[in-house]
């Protein structure tokens, strides 16, 4: 599996560019083949510890299948429409992928 993960800073910050955001993400990327978890949301404002960082917006999270998912992805119709609805409110995007193990690693409970 590949998690990727991208943090959006926004020239308009306020809470309706924010939901218009993760609304446009929600409904373009969301249901795209190939997720096995999508996620996208605001920073979580009230969590400031010394360790956060505090330069983003918004966060969206997605687990692809593989590699191949994800490259399919990054051309989809649906993933480009996306960027061009919102890229004039970006300030800055980062991009962090990673790959992940193909099953979850077991959990003890005690």
């Amino acid at each position: 599996m590949l998690g990727h993960y991208v943090f959006f800073s926004l020239h308009d910050s306020s809470q309706a560019a924010i939901d218009a955001l993760v609304d446009s993400g929600v409904g373009l990327l969301a249901p795209l083949a190939g997720i096995v978890s999508f996620g996208m949301g605001p920073r979580t404002a009230d969590l400031s510890r010394a360790v956060n960082d505090l330069h983003f917006d918004v966060g969206l999270q997605i687990v692809f299948t593989d590699r191949e998912a994800h490259d399919r992805y990054q051309e989809l119709p649906e993933h480009l429409q996306f960027i061009e609805q919102n890229k004039e409110n970006w300030s800055q995007i980062r991009v962090f992928d990673i790959d992940l193990p193909d099953q979850p690693p077991s959990s003890s409970q005690t």
